[in-house]
């Protein structure tokens, strides 16, 4: 690989908790400069030892990194000691706080890196803090061997690329959804983590919040019988389709502090365009992985889990307004699914923007469907509640039988000091978790049903197919 920097991201996170925070941009009160100390000087007790805190870098600190950012911050058993990105600092991010509008956010990596020390100059009550180094070279910042664990936030194309490097050597990854932009990325990083026996998560907040194990429990206690449909309803996407069908025609100046071509990493070369960066880059076929692969490892997470899926057996799919380098936002995919451990086979469709799912039976008049619906032999479950109403109201709540979690983070952190594999590890859930959207993508692509053989990785009935299970990366770049 060329010894290039990072990209910057910001994936939604509708799951996220708010973080109470000073604004990041502000600046840090004059004073002395800061230095880790030992238990003894930060007050006894309250605080953990730098020698038993996780040290942590940050790869890609836009919109969601610096999210990722604040609720690591949060955790006394952290340290942040280094951020990453190709952006030194830029406006246009995405806020996930709609009271502040969608693109009214500064990233890079000197916002973020100010955001730690002024953090830690606040909390350990010094006037400076200078112990978080800001890179544009993830290579470089990986080298370090101070450094025991990373979060990767950068757009879809390079987070194979950043995550296996990370996985190389000996850091717990912790990586932004979806895993990789391809399918043979995502099988290929699953091996990796398998063999390199590290601390894993992907960034599918949801997986860790309490309706997720409510709908488990309710199919584990047979409330709705064994589940053979799930329907999956989204509405239209809250930010526009690009006004292009192909790539825009101007080429405006690449921002000053803004690296283009590190950003565009293995991706095929193009001019810079705001529409691709800070955070539009979703749509486009080179850098995002469509609505399906923004979306589809939060909502698809817990179907997963409840109906203990592994790979399907076929992929349909079918699409409108599909253009040559934006993805379709009109589509539906189809997958089946094998029975398995006594359960039968699954249908699993995935009904986006202009395809409507079928109602399930009781549902009352004057409700749409939307999230995932489970229909079972004796009845149906919307989100975490049973339909009608009525039935959900004299059934109650299902017997809790399963843990709860500490929270998305928290899990990922405990996993780092030697607990229990997170919720979203990437070989025990995740890697598979995400091969599956990608596939829908194909299927998209080509407009018909493909079979799938998953532990071989091969379409059997349709051998071009297998073509896009992976792409060529730029010269200079390889897995």
């Amino acid at each position: 690989m060329r010894k290039l920097g990072y990209l910057d991201e910001t994936h939604g996170n509708e799951f996220c908790p708010k973080v109470s925070r000073r604004t990041f941009l502000g600046g840090i009160a004059a004073g002395t400069t800061f230095t880790i100390l030992p238990r003894v000087a930060l007050g006894g007790n309250n605080h953990a030892a730098p020698s038993d805190k996780t040290t942590l870098a940050l790869i890609g600190v836009g919109g969601q990194g610096h999210v990722n950012l604040f609720n690591f911050l949060q955790m006394d058993e952290v340290q942040v000691v280094a951020v990453c990105d190709v952006n030194r600092e830029g406006g246009g991010y995405i806020s996930w706080n709609w009271m502040e509008g969608k693109e009214r956010k500064v990233g890079g990596r000197e916002p973020a890196r100010r955001l730690v020390e002024e953090h830690y100059a606040e909390q350990k009550g010094v006037g400076k803090y200078k112990a978080c180094k800001a890179y544009a070279d993830f290579r470089e910042l990986l080298e370090r061997e101070d450094v025991d664990a990373v979060m990767v936030a950068v757009p879809d194309h390079a987070h194979a690329m950043i995550t296996m490097a990370a996985i190389e050597r000996g850091k717990h990854v912790y990586c932004e959804k979806p895993l990789t932009y391809s399918v043979y990325e995502a099988r290929k990083i699953t091996e990796a983590a398998r063999k390199a026996k590290i601390a894993t998560q992907l960034g599918n907040q949801g997986q860790a919040a309490e309706e997720a194990r409510l709908i488990q429990e309710f199919i584990l206690d047979g409330a709705i019988g064994p589940v053979h449909e799930v329907h999956v309803a989204l509405n239209k996407r809250f930010w526009d389709p690009p006004k292009w069908g192909s790539r825009p025609p101007e080429t405006p100046p690449v921002p000053d502090g803004l690296d283009w071509d590190a950003w565009l990493g293995p991706a095929p070369a193009r001019p810079y365009h705001p529409a691709y960066h800070p955070w539009r880059w979703r749509d486009w076929r080179d850098f995002g992985t469509s609505p399906l692969g923004d979306m589809g490892c939060h909502i698809l997470s817990t179907v997963f889990k409840a109906l203990k899926l592994t790979y399907p057996t076929s992929v349909e799919g079918e699409c409108v307004e599909l253009g040559p380098d934006v993805y379709p936002r009109k589509f539906r995919v189809r997958y089946q699914f094998p029975a398995r451990d006594g359960l039968p086979p699954v249908t699993l469709t995935w009904h986006d923007e202009g395809f409507k799912p079928p109602r399930p039976k009781g549902l009352e008049s004057g409700r749409s469907v939307s999230g995932v619906v489970y229909i079972g032999e004796k009845g149906a479950l919307m989100g975490h509640r049973l339909v009608p109403e009525s039935k959900m109201q004299s059934y109650g709540r299902p017997p809790k039988v399963l843990p709860r979690s500490p929270g998305q983070y928290q899990e990922w952190i405990n996993a780092c000091r030697g607990g229990e594999p997170a919720g979203s590890d990437f070989v025990a859930h995740s890697g598979i978790l995400t091969e599956t959207p990608l596939l829908g993508n194909i299927a998209m692509r080509l407009g018909k049903k493909l079979e799938w053989d998953g532990p071989n990785m091969t379409f059997t009935n349709d051998s071009t197919a297998n073509q896009y299970l992976h792409r060529k990366y730029r010269d200079g770049w390889t897995l």
